[in-house]
């Protein structure tokens, strides 16, 4: 990856060894630790806090208020919703961190908690406010406390499309 510098936004602390891809963007107040990498074209919104180690692959986009801790790992296309949390500490302080893992395409609703040591499959969605507990196969749709599977991601797409038709 080459060291790029992104765009960034007031009040911005990048850790030591941070590397950006090609237009990056990074918005106010956001913190982003040592070691962390962050892909092409990805946008990062305010008041972020990305932990150490972390990788997020190319043209992402991270909404505001996201805590993505300690090594994290995200694909490519991922959308992470505002407020969401990634956590990789099961049991806090016990010096062990299980991160979880965000495969390309996946799309994280606003407010959702994924626990660590999970992994969120490709092209699969969280909805808004669940916590994921278990993992999710990629293509699937969970939702609830605890996430559950709701549908398969080709049955999100056509609600989708209705719903927008019938805005336009």
């Amino acid at each position: 990856m080459a060291q790029l510098r992104p765009k960034l936004g007031k009040g911005v602390v990048i850790g030591k060894g941070a590397q950006f891809g090609k237009d990056v963007v990074v918005w106010n107040y956001v913190v982003i630790g040592e070691g962390t990498k962050i892909g092409d074209r990805t946008r990062i919104g305010s008041f972020c806090d990305i932990g150490k180690n972390v990788i997020i692959g190319k043209d992402c986009n991270i909404q505001a208020h996201v805590t993505i801790s300690n090594g994290c790992k995200i694909g490519n296309q991922v959308f992470i919703g505002p407020n969401s949390t990634l956590l990789n500490d099961k049991f806090p302080q016990c010096n062990y961190i299980a991160p979880p893992i965000i495969k390309d395409g996946a799309v994280i609703g606003g407010g959702a908690v994924i626990l660590p040591k999970i992994t969120i499959g490709k092209n699969s969605v969280v909805a808004a406010g669940s916590v994921v507990t278990k993992n999710v196969a990629s293509g699937i749709v969970v939702m609830g406390v605890p996430a559950r599977k709701m549908m398969t991601k080709k049955e999100y797409e056509a609600k989708k499309k209705v719903f927008v038709k019938g805005r336009i």
